[in-house]
């Protein structure tokens, strides 16, 4: 699943090359995960003003309107812009194109748990059940060690899962996750209350560095992940927990375990990662 980096990935290769340009088309595939709300030729003629990202929905602002992308369980977009070679015509996981006069903007979505929304602004009911649940964004200013100490203060979710929720701080998906609490020598089932002053500093600053990392990686690709100029991202090359069952820790050289929390994968340390009430 694309997490926080690939969708900050997918932003950056081709907001820049959006920006300003006017809608000629849109079209439609087989049904996504929620309706587009208007019909696609609505569209047309409005302005793309630029591309944002809450958590791992992109939000394109129209002259008129937004768009709500979720690139889903295995989305991806596409960005051709128009002196380069065509992407062609959809194909059977091609479901939303947005045509454009800078370039073409393509869903690929295999599994068709992505959407592609449209509402009259952010304050609209949809938008607010979609964002407002939201927890701070790990990458900008908002997000505050005093913030990160109280969310988590507040609940007994093993600290793990709570990352995975996305209350307390979005984007640190299943991957990153497993790094985060590597690189703070915290056990995934730890509490999250119980985890002391010095560990939430630690695992605050690992959050802003891993997912930091990540970006500059260009994301991770696992399967089929590609940003939206088609480049794969190499953040799996540094993995330091994750994917690495029974191989040696780098730290350690203990071998890393596997355990399931909540139906997810969770790949730690025994030994650095040692279980403890409080830390």
């Amino acid at each position: 699943m694309p997490e926080l980096p690939e969708v900050e990935v997918t932003r950056r290769s081709f907001a820049d090359r959006i920006a300003g340009a006017r809608i000629d088309a849109a079209a439609l595939g087989k049904p996504l995960r929620w309706p587009l709300g208007l019909l696609p030729q609505a569209l047309v003629g409005r302005e793309v003003l630029g591309v944002r990202r809450r958590g791992k929905y992109l939000l394109v602002d129209l002259s008129e309107g937004l768009l709500l992308i979720h690139l889903g369980m295995s989305g991806s977009l596409r960005f051709v812009g128009v002196d380069e070679a065509p992407l062609g015509s959809a194909g059977t996981h091609d479901h939303f194109d947005l045509k454009t006069s800078h370039g073409l903007l393509r869903l690929h979505d295999p599994r068709r748990f992505g959407a592609v929304i449209y509402v009259p602004d952010e304050g609209d009911a949809l938008a607010r059940k979609l964002l407002d649940h939201l927890g701070m964004e790990p990458l900008s200013s908002s997000f505050t060690l005093d913030g990160f100490k109280a969310g988590l203060a507040a609940s007994r979710t093993p600290i793990k899962q709570l990352l995975l929720s996305g209350s307390v701080v979005v984007g640190v998906g299943n991957i990153y996750a497993s790094e985060v609490l590597f690189h703070s020598r915290i056990h995934p089932a730890t509490p999250a209350r119980d985890v002391g002053p010095r560990k939430v500093k630690t695992l605050y600053e690992a959050i802003r560095s891993v997912l930091a990392l990540a970006v500059e990686k260009g994301g991770t690709t696992l399967r089929d992940f590609s940003a939206a100029n088609g480049m794969e991202g190499h953040f799996q090359l540094q993995a330091k927990v994750y994917g690495r069952e029974g191989l040696p820790c780098t730290h350690c050289g203990a071998p890393i375990k596997l355990m399931k929390q909540g139906q997810r994968s969770t790949f730690y340390c025994a030994r650095c990662q040692k279980e403890a009430k409080a830390l």
